[in-house]
């Protein structure tokens, strides 16, 4: 299903869905932001641009309406500051990889950007193409991104990919059968694109809405015009309709003001969590409330105004620039392109820590392992622009201990 022009008023029977939604208190108000002393970190701005730099927005926030929190973590699931070990190179050789889907059995489907194209990888590191993704076109920062299996893909065989097209940046589904992809089909589109700032990460939440990312595309008025899905974070049904329970229900749009956001996840009790990148002073960890306004282009990193929400953590670009996102036990994992490293930001509060400073090149993109004890994590040689340096990228898996 196609969506959007401007977003037309909002029903009082659907405000008061969202309203009731959003009652009886917050799932997550027992796992505060981290501690405002700690939860800055890197010293001195570099004014950089595009995947190089910082972003607007986040506070502890409410689950979405609708949203029901997911089971507890069990009580094997990695402490807050569990130990990162690289457990194993799966795979070398990888071209411009982005967005990574685990699959069933073990292996793992991987999108790359620049070719436009999935293949597979098994735990043995063997590659295989699986095919390529109809009307991709690559540009600097734009072509094929975030890619996430169906809820129901054991029984429907859907893969989503978010990727550029011709004339803009769009949400695809398509069947894999375990061979070859099927023709897609448009889920949602109207998604402005741009040399820099196209967001691309995609997400299915608990209840099996999809959230998506996305970016200002270099128009920073995008981000606070509701008529734009650019600069926000967009929660849709399967099908692309405006999910239930947003907060203008004929609206994909979940927040705004937001400058490029290309990490998305989901914790243990249905919280929300985005990243992304700022401009010449902060990158940012948000936590996503319903209907909340993450600042972009008015303020960059915290404001402490009202009608803004602050990040849970900023860093300075060189220190972050962080793209992929994930939740394992009890903290969230933040993988830095320009900062070279793997932060990790305990749910509970506390200073953020960093893993593998320099010693992997730039972080894309991670992921959890199936048994939620280690993560899956896919570095990227390219540059800000869209530049390749030499083409050698790959995947790890780490373990957290």
């Amino acid at each position: 299903m196609r969506t959007p022009g401007r977003p037309r008023t909002t029903a009082l029977a659907a405000a008061a869905l969202l309203l009731a939604g959003c009652a009886g208190g917050d799932p997550d108000e027992d796992i505060g932001p981290p501690d405002p002393a700690t939860a800055t970190v890197g010293a001195t701005p570099d004014g950089g641009a595009g995947e190089g730099t910082p972003a607007a927005g986040g506070t502890p926030a409410a689950t979405p309406a609708g949203t029901p929190a997911a089971a507890p973590a069990p009580a094997a699931a990695p402490p807050a500051d569990a130990e990162v070990r690289v457990e194993a190179v799966v795979a070398e050789g990888l071209d411009a990889p982005w967005g990574l889907a685990p699959l069933p059995g073990g292996d793992v489907l991987v999108s790359q950007r620049d070719e436009g194209d999935v293949v597979r990888v098994s735990p043995d590191g063997s590659v295989r193409a699986v095919g390529a993704v109809p009307g991709v076109e690559h540009g600097g920062e734009g072509g094929l991104l975030g890619i996430a299996l169906s809820p129901g893909f054991a029984r429907d065989r859907l893969l989503y990919a978010y990727h550029t097209a011709e004339d803009g940046n769009r949400v695809v589904r398509m069947t894999y059968d375990g061979r070859g992809l099927g023709e897609p089909e448009v889920v949602l589109d109207g998604i402005a694109a741009g040399s820099t700032h196209n967001g691309g990460r995609i997400v299915f939440a608990p209840d099996g809405t999809l959230l998506v990312g996305t970016g200002d595309a270099g128009d920073r008025s995008s981000s606070q015009d509701p008529s734009s899905l650019n600069g926000k974070v967009l929660r849709v049904t399967p099908d692309g309709a405006p999910a239930p329970g947003n907060p203008d229900p004929s609206s994909p749009v979940l927040t705004s003001g937001h400058r490029n956001v290309q990490g998305i996840a989901v914790d243990g009790r249905g919280g929300l969590w985005a990243a992304e990148f700022g401009q010449d002073t902060w990158d940012e960890l948000n936590r996503l409330r319903p209907g909340g306004d993450h600042g972009w282009p008015e303020v960059e990193g915290r404001a402490g105004e009202d009608g803004y929400v602050d990040p849970v953590v900023q860093w300075r670009p060189e220190d972050a620039s962080p793209s992929g996102i994930a939740v394992a036990g009890g903290a969230v994992y933040v993988a830095g392109l320009r900062g070279e490293r793997l932060w990790q930001v305990p749910l509970q509060g506390g200073e953020p820590r960093a893993w593998l400073e320099g010693e992997l090149g730039r972080l894309r993109t991670v992921e959890p392992t199936a048994d939620g004890r280690g993560l899956w994590l896919l570095t990227s040689d390219t540059d800000g622009r869209g530049d390749v340096d030499d083409g050698d990228d790959r995947l790890l898996r780490l373990s957290l201990v």
